[in-house]
Order: structure tokens, then C-alpha cells, then sequence
């Protein structure tokens, strides 16, 4: 079993910049691939970053790269999201996911891909 804790999130102006934390507990951090996702009211979970389990692999939803940061500390269990120039778009509830699975490396980006979820995080980015 993994816990997953994300932090981090906040009410920030547009143009602003956050770093979204998710600290995991219950095995071995690095052997687990992660990945954040986002949901806004009445919308769909969107694949927004994935990391693989030593971080030389990284993944990012289609015109979020530039912007958005994944990165992680297999000694501190922990893995980031910094976002940078938010804009009102970006305003979601975040979440932080573990897959234990090879599959990862084809469907990183797929909800269903991920073993372990997090509470989430609410980002609220102010016009």
C-alpha cells in the first residue's frame, strides 16, 4: 500500500508560480513511477505530468510543457510540480499518482494506469 500527500496548492494571480509537493509513504519511493494529473469542475481527469521511478524519463500533457516542472527526490520520497505563468485555466484540484507497473512507460498518461491516488491539492489562480 502507498499514501500519497500532496501540498502545496493555493490561491495565486495569474502569472504567478507554485510547487505542488506529493510525499509517499508505505514503499519503496523509487521504484514507483508517478504522476500528477488535474481536474477542474465538471471536467475529466487530464494527464498533466509523469516521471519515471529514477527521473530521467518525463512526460507532459500536450501544451503544458514549458510551463510545468516534474521532477523528484527518491530520498526525500517525494515528487514536485512546479508550475510557472499560471493562468486562470489552470485552476483545478491536483493530484498525485503511483503506478508500480512496467506498463507506465506506454500509458503514463491514462487515469487507470495508476495503483495509488492522493487527496489533492486545490490550485485557484485569480484574473
Amino acid at each position: 500500500q502507498v499514501q500519497l500527500v500532496e501540498s502545496g496548492g493555493g490561491l495565486v494571480q495569474a502569472g504567478g508560480s507554485l510547487r505542488l509537493s506529493c510525499a509517499a509513504s508505505g514503499r519503496t519511493f523509487s521504484t514507483l513511477y508517478m504522476g500528477w494529473f488535474r481536474q477542474a469542475p465538471g471536467k475529466e481527469r487530464e494527464f498533466v505530468a509523469a516521471i519515471s521511478w529514477n527521473g530521467r524519463a518525463t512526460y507532459y500533457g500536450a501544451s503544458l510543457k514549458g510551463r510545468f516542472t516534474i521532477s523528484r527526490d527518491n530520498a526525500k520520497n517525494t515528487v514536485y510540480l512546479q508550475v510557472n505563468t499560471l493562468r486562470p485555466e489552470d485552476t483545478a484540484v491536483y493530484y498525485c499518482a503511483a503506478a508500480a507497473g512496467a506498463m507506465w512507460v506506454v500509458t503514463y498518461s491514462r487515469p487507470n494506469t495508476y495503483d495509488y491516488w492522493g487527496q489533492g491539492t486545490q490550485v485557484t489562480v485569480s484574473s
